[in-house]
């Protein structure tokens, strides 16, 4: 008994001595992402088209009812109209440069999402469907497929 407790005596002091290394070695981060000191509330996107607010988080999910090409002028997007739960359609365009595409993506698709909304009277926008790295914004995500593209 005396030595399986010696073994994981050395064991953990080795794990830990291994993580103080790379933490100091820059190969760990010492702290989670930047997020900003606010979080900001979480909305529908019922609620802010009815209300017509933009620069509002907003939470769901919907069924993609079609996919348009990437925009490609500056920063570039994957564009495509989701019909959100509840609602009518809204046009999603998720910043391919900053994170991953959905390369499976396909029309029926379920995608859930976590991002700003912009009100239009089309349906509106939700972006900032990708992390922030200044870390001055909170972070959006897409989730499909069981996958997480942010």
């Amino acid at each position: 008994m005396k030595n399986a407790k010696k073994t994981v005596a050395l064991a953990a002091a080795l794990l830990l001595g291994v993580i103080a290394y790379l933490t100091n070695n820059g190969m760990l981060p010492t702290r989670g992402p930047a997020v900003p000191a606010a979080v900001p509330q979480t909305h529908t996107v019922a609620d802010a088209f009815r209300n017509r607010q933009s620069d509002v988080q907003v939470e769901g999910q919907g069924n993609v009812s079609r996919i348009l090409p990437d925009d490609r002028e500056g920063s570039r997007h994957q564009r495509f109209v989701l019909r959100a739960t509840g609602v009518h359609t809204v046009l999603v365009v998720h910043n391919i440069d900053l994170a991953p595409r959905i390369n499976a993506l396909r029309e029926g698709d379920t995608v859930a999402f976590y991002g700003e909304y912009e009100w239009n009277d089309k349906g509106g926008v939700i972006h900032w469907t990708h992390h922030d790295p200044a870390g001055r914004h909170v972070d959006g995500w897409l989730r499909h497929n069981g996958r997480i593209y942010q």
